[in-house]
């Protein structure tokens, strides 16, 4: 399990959410992420609950990315079908680092339902279910 230094997914700057894929095992993904002030889902020092969501995604999405046999920049691209059992107890400062966890659950064709947990000083601070659509192409 050693720390990837780069991550492979399909978004740009500004919507980056996510610096590094720290590892990836079996069917989960662990990234992190530093919230700085200019970060687009930040507002009045706090990084929104968007935000917080996006990342998740993001998470899915590199560790999608870091699977054999894709290219590098070569992540598929993905959208978010539903939210389930989403729930945020609070929001990271900017200046923090969360660390977010993405573990598989289940892959149904271009279908994928993954169980995210996001992490801050070793507590959860948001959890959630999603299901995201992936083109491969």
């Amino acid at each position: 399990m050693a720390p990837f230094e780069e991550i492979n997914i399909p978004q740009k700057p500004p919507m980056v959410m996510v610096e590094r894929l720290i590892e990836m095992f079996d069917k989960t993904a662990v990234t992190s992420l530093v919230i700085r002030e200019d970060n687009v889902f930040c507002e009045n020092g706090l990084f929104l609950e968007p935000g917080l969501i996006e990342n998740m995604a993001q998470t899915a999405a590199a560790g999608a990315g870091a699977k054999p046999g894709i290219k590098p920049n070569g992540a598929p691209l993905g959208f978010i079908g539903g939210i389930r059992n989403l729930k945020i107890k609070e929001l990271p400062k900017v200046g923090e680092e969360i660390i977010t966890s993405v573990t598989v659950m289940h892959e149904i064709f271009d279908a994928t339902v993954v169980q995210a947990e996001i992490m801050l000083n070793n507590r959860v601070i948001a959890s959630g279910e999603l299901k995201i659509f992936l083109i491969v192409n």
